[in-house]
C-alpha cells in the first residue's frame, strides 16, 4: 500500500511565507485526529507540518521486530473513524500505520500536509498577534499553533563510554536498522520497558546468543491476544452497533484499572498476584525467578503485556544481565556488575525524551521565553492543553494528558474537542488572542499534584519516566481516569482566559 508520502498529490514545495490560520505541528494520531475534524468541519485553511518523510509518528518510527500495541485495537483507533477490520485483538505495528494512512488519504488530508518539514523555531510575534514558524523548507505564519509533536518521537540514547569504539552494529529500537542481519549473531539489547519485552522473543529466535541488560525489572502480564475470525469481522462491518459496544466494553474494562493506580488493596494486589504467577510459570528457575521479580510495586512504571517474553529470557543462549551497560570498549560490553560480553549488535530499547520534549526548546513564547525554560521545574499547563504566556498554543499529548491504564487516542480526542472549541469562541469573538491566566494554570497545578499523592506513581518506590526527575512532580500522566479527565478537560472554558481583540 502506497504511503501518503508516496502520493503525488502530497505538497512538498517550500512554504513561501505562508499565512494560515492554524498550524499543527506532528502527523501523528493527534495531528491527523485534528486534521480530520477541521476538514469534516470545512476548514480549509490550515497546514500539517511533519518532519519526516511520511505520517503515523510513532506507528512510523518503531518497526522493530513484534512491534505491536498494549491496547485493544477497538480502542486503539479514532471513535469518529472506527475500523471494523482489524485482523487482531492488539493491532501489530504495521496494521496501525495503515489506518492512520487510510485516514489521511480518505479524509482529504493530503493536501495539507507538508512532509520533511522541519520546524526550527515557533516563535509568537507580538505585533502581528500571529505564530511565525521557521522550518527547513522556509517560513509560515499562523494565528493559532497547535503541538501534535507526542511524547515517544525523540530517541533517548545513554551516554556511555566507548560507545564509539564499538565494532558491530549499533542501534536504538525506533531507528531500527534492517539492514543488519541478526541471525547467528550475539546481540545485546539494553532496556527491559514496553519496546523490549516485545523485541526479546523475537530476536532470541534467531540470535546465536543474547544478553538483556535489565537495570530493573518489569511487571509483566498475560497478553490475551487473538486473531479476529472472518465471521466477526463481518459483524462489525455489518453492524456498527456491535463495534460500538465493543468498544464501550474494553474502554470500560480499562476504567476499572485505575483503582490499581489508587492502590487499593483489593486491586493492587490481585493485578500484583496475576503478574506474580505469571511470572512463576514463565520462568522456572528460581534463581532467574527471583532476578525478574521487581522490587517496585507494581503500576508504578508502566505494566506490561507479554506471553513470550519469560519463555524467551529461559532460553539456554539468553543472558538476563541484571545491571545496567555502562561502557564499551570494542567488542566488549561491560556492564555495572563488572561482567563482560562480546557483541556483534547493541540495542538500545532505552525510551525517550518525555518530561523534557525537546520540541519545548523551538516553541518561543510572549517575551522571548521558550516553553522548555517556562517548564524548567517540569512542564505545567491548564487543561493539559494551553500554557500562560503562550498565547494561541494548543498542546496535544503534552503535560498530564497521558494515561497508564486506558488509550491515549481517547485523550487526544478529547483536546482536539477542546482545541475545536476554542477556535470556534475565537470565530464567534473576531478571532480574539487567547491566552490562559497564570492563576488558572497554577491552580490547574495545584490540582494535579494534589491528586497525584496517593497514586502509587509517586508511592510505589520506583523511577520511571512518567515523573520528573527535577521537581518529583508526576507531568506525564493524568492522575485520573479518563472519563474524568474528559469531564474536566473536554469543554473549553473562556473563563480561564485572557482575550484580546485582534487588532488584525
Amino acid at each position: 500500500m502506497a504511503h501518503p508520502g508516496d502520493q503525488d498529490d502530497v505538497p512538498h514545495d517550500m512554504l513561501h511565507g505562508a499565512d494560515v490560520d492554524v498550524v499543527i505541528l506532528g502527523a501523528g494520531f493527534g495531528g491527523v485526529g485534528l486534521g480530520i475534524q477541521l476538514a469534516r468541519r470545512g476548514f480549509d485553511n490550515f497546514l500539517v507540518l511533519e518532519r519526516a518523510a511520511d505520517i503515523g509518528g510513532t506507528w512510523r518510527d518503531n518497526t522493530y521486530p513484534g512491534v505491536a500495541c498494549d491496547i485493544p485495537s477497538h480502542l486503539y483507533s479514532f471513535s469518529f473513524r472506527q475500523k471494523p477490520d482489524w485482523t487482531h485483538v492488539f493491532p501489530a505495528g504495521a496494521e496501525i500505520l495503515e489506518y492512520l494512512q487510510e485516514c489521511v488519504r480518505d479524509e482529504g488530508l493530503l493536501p495539507h500536509l507538508r512532509l520533511s518539514t522541519e520546524v526550527l523555531e515557533a516563535r509568537w510575534i507580538e505585533a502581528e498577534e500571529r505564530w511565525l514558524i521557521t522550518t527547513t523548507r522556509g517560513v509560515c505564519t499562523a494565528r493559532v499553533l497547535v503541538s501534535a509533536a507526542g511524547r515517544l518521537s525523540d530517541a533517548q540514547m545513554p551516554a556511555l563510554d566507548g560507545l564509539d569504539t564499538f565494532s558491530g552494529d549499533v542501534f536504538h529500537s525506533s531507528r531500527w536498522d534492517h539492514s543488519v542481519s541478526l541471525a547467528g549473531a550475539r546481540v545485546g539489547i539494553v532496556g527491559t520497558g514496553a519496546s523490549a519485552i516485545q523485541i526479546v522473543p523475537s530476536v532470541a529466535k534467531v540470535a546465536a546468543e543474547m544478553v538483556v541488560f535489565q537495570r530493573s525489572a518489569a511487571w509483566v502480564v498475560p497478553r490475551p491476544d487473538r486473531s479476529y475470525s472472518p465471521a466477526e469481522r463481518y459483524v462489525f462491518r455489518s453492524d456498527p452497533d456491535v463495534l460500538d459496544e465493543s468498544r464501550s466494553a474494553i474502554f470500560s474494562q480499562a476504567e476499572e484499572a485505575f483503582e490499581e493506580r489508587l492502590g487499593i488493596p483489593e486491586k493492587i494486589n490481585a493485578l500484583r498476584a496475576r503478574a506474580l504467577l505469571n511470572l512463576a510459570e514463565g520462568i522456572a528457575d528460581p534463581e532467574l525467578r527471583a532476578r525478574l521479580t521487581p522490587e517496585y510495586e507494581i503500576g508504578c512504571k508502566r505494566v506490561l503485556l507479554s506471553n513470550e517474553y519469560y519463555p524467551a529470557l529461559s532460553s539456554s543462549h539468553v543472558t538476563v544481565e541484571s545491571s545496567a551497560l555502562s561502557a564499551v570498549a570494542g567488542s566488549t560490553a561491560s556492564a555495572a556488575s563488572g561482567n563482560a560480553y562480546d557483541l556483534d549488535v547493541i540495542v538500545f530499547a532505552t525510551g525517550f525524551h518525555t518530561t523534557r520534549p525537546p520540541f519545548a526548546d523551538r516553541i518561543v513564547g510572549r517575551s522571548g521565553v521558550t516553553l522548555s525554560t517556562h517548564w524548567s521545574n517540569g512542564m505545567t499547563s491548564f487543561a493539559s492543553t494551553v500554557v500562560h504566556g503562550y498565547p494561541n498554543l494548543f498542546i496535544i499529548d503534552g503535560p498530564n494528558a497521558s494515561l497508564g491504564h486506558n488509550s491515549a487516542i481517547y485523550m487526544i480526542e478529547t483536546q482536539i474537542d477542546y482545541i475545536l472549541g476554542a477556535l470556534d469562541f475565537r470565530a464567534a469573538n473576531g478571532d480574539a488572542v487567547l491566552e490562559v491566566t497564570h492563576a488558572a494554570e497554577q491552580g490547574y497545578t495545584q490540582l494535579i499534584d494534589a491528586m497525584s499523592q496517593p497514586t502509587v506513581w509517586l508511592r510505589g518506590a520506583c523511577t520511571s519516566w512518567y515523573v520528573d526527575d527535577r521537581s518529583q512532580r508526576l507531568t506525564l500522566l493524568w492522575p485520573g481516569t479518563a472519563r474524568a479527565f474528559r469531564e474536566r478537560n473536554g469543554t473549553f472554558q473562556p473563563a480561564a482566559f485572557h482575550i484580546a481583540a485582534n487588532a488584525h
